[in-house]
């Protein structure tokens, strides 16, 4: 299989609307280059999807909200498209069954591409026209939900490589810094009156808002999120043995599911440990922030290191108000979480390298209304049996992500590039 020796395009190619459209398509078309076609129709389980429904979704996304409402004598471009590829949009009609996603051997990868070439030329077309000032927000919607599915194809094709005897190596990844995970050193946080959300004025998810004020008690907040090496110590000491370190619910994965470890860590005969990476098969490096970890898993470790997680209100403002380096991004071509830099006492890696778990669950904020129609399916009717988490991960797009984000998972999750930080109360 090719692998790919630089990194991926940024996706911001431009400062104009239609340059940034065009290189976030292109940035989408560059993740899938080095697969076949085998590759891209595959479904490992029921929460990924094949990556040729992630090429197709994303079209379907510019056709169904762009080119049906502002094109003149609009024509689908496959009257099946409406149903094969709407995920979750009710307000737009039927849905082809998720499981069955990796079924649809037709139309095929071609055809696929060639959708998204015409939907390309259309949306172009209309951003040199007069209806440009009036589809510019929708497609500043699309463009981020286009970058959404660039890290859900890293994320899904990562699952189904695993599943392989052969190990799939998808990506050499950029040489990655040889450094020592810094001393892990708690910041202070005073009580006070803070505000969180996005205030307005750019781009952001209806979730992010509105900007709001919360009352926060004394904390501190880990300075790095907790590395592999840690982690190793807890399970050392029999963390994933021990019911009083977990949930009712956690415990219960533990025993169903038999888990030992973080998803994609191997035990090998001598008892070290391997990690399956998109650049291949590994030891654990120690020094790197722990990844693909459930909620259940991050909480456990919290109570056996007599901790907790923070807050997503917390983590806002300590990624705001304190900020640090930040970590790796999908740009940067490791598709795996670095270790921190050292000598920085602001917290570090709040952005990049791992979605950090948060102790909130995933609700509205204080005045929230979705928008209407259609596209206010996209995060409100998700409110409910998740939890956030915030930073973004080395597989999120660097011009995506931002403090206010509000990313959320169920709390089995583990495939997502998931890991945490610490928090404690400081009163």
């Amino acid at each position: 299989m090719e692998n790919l020796q630089e990194p991926f395009p940024s996706g911001q190619a431009s400062d104009t609307l239609a340059g940034r459209f065009h290189a976030v398509r292109e940035a989408t078309e560059a993740l899938c280059a080095p697969l076949s076609a085998e590759d891209c129709l595959a479904q490992s389980m029921t929460e990924a999807s094949p990556v040729k429904w992630h090429l197709a979704h994303t079209t379907w996304f510019f056709e169904t909200f762009i080119l049906e409402g502002h094109q003149p004598d609009f024509q689908p471009y496959g009257e099946q498209y409406r149903v094969l590829f709407n995920s979750y949009y009710n307000g737009i009609g039927e849905q082809h069954p998720r499981p069955q996603r990796s079924l649809l051997t037709r139309p095929s990868l071609d055809e696929v591409h060639a959708y998204r070439r015409h939907v390309d030329r259309a949306v172009t077309t209309l951003l040199d026209s007069d209806e440009a000032g009036e589809i510019a927000d929708l497609v500043e919607l699309g463009l981020n939900h286009e970058q959404q599915h660039q890290e859900l194809i890293l994320m899904d094709l990562k699952h189904l490589f695993s599943c392989s005897p052969l190990d799939p190596v998808y990506q050499t990844p950029a040489t990655a810094p040889e450094r020592t995970a810094p001393e892990q050193v708690w910041i202070d946080f005073a009580e006070g009156i803070r505000q969180i959300g996005h205030p307005g004025g750019a781009f952001h998810y209806d979730n992010e808002g509105p900007a709001h004020r919360v009352f926060l008690e004394p904390f501190r907040i880990a300075s790095r999120p907790v590395t592999c090496g840690e982690f190793l110590t807890f399970i050392a000491d029999g963390g994933y043995q021990r019911p009083e370190l977990w949930l009712e619910e956690g415990w219960a994965h533990v025993g169903r599911e038999g888990w030992e470890a973080p998803q994609y860590w191997r035990k090998d005969g001598d008892g070290s440990w391997t990690v399956f990476t998109l650049g291949g098969q590994r030891p654990v490096d120690p020094s790197e922030p722990v990844c693909h970890v459930s909620y259940f898993e991050a909480d456990a470790y919290a109570r056996w290191a007599g901790a907790r997680l923070p807050t997503e209100a917390e983590w806002e403002v300590a990624a705001r108000e304190c900020p640090g380096p930040q970590g790796a991004f999908q740009e940067d071509g490791h598709l795996h979480p670095v270790t921190a830099p050292e000598g920085s006492r602001a917290p570090a890696q709040m952005l990049g390298d791992v979605w950090e778990w948060t102790g909130s669950a995933y609700l509205p904020y204080p005045g929230y209304q979705p928008p209407e129609g259609a596209v206010g399916e996209y995060n409100g009717k998700f409110m409910v049996n998740q939890m956030v988490l915030r930073g973004g991960c080395c597989a999120t797009p660097r011009s995506h992500i931002r403090t206010t984000y509000r990313n959320f998972f169920p709390t089995d999750a583990r495939w997502p590039f998931t890991g945490f930080r610490l928090a404690r109360s400081a009163s």
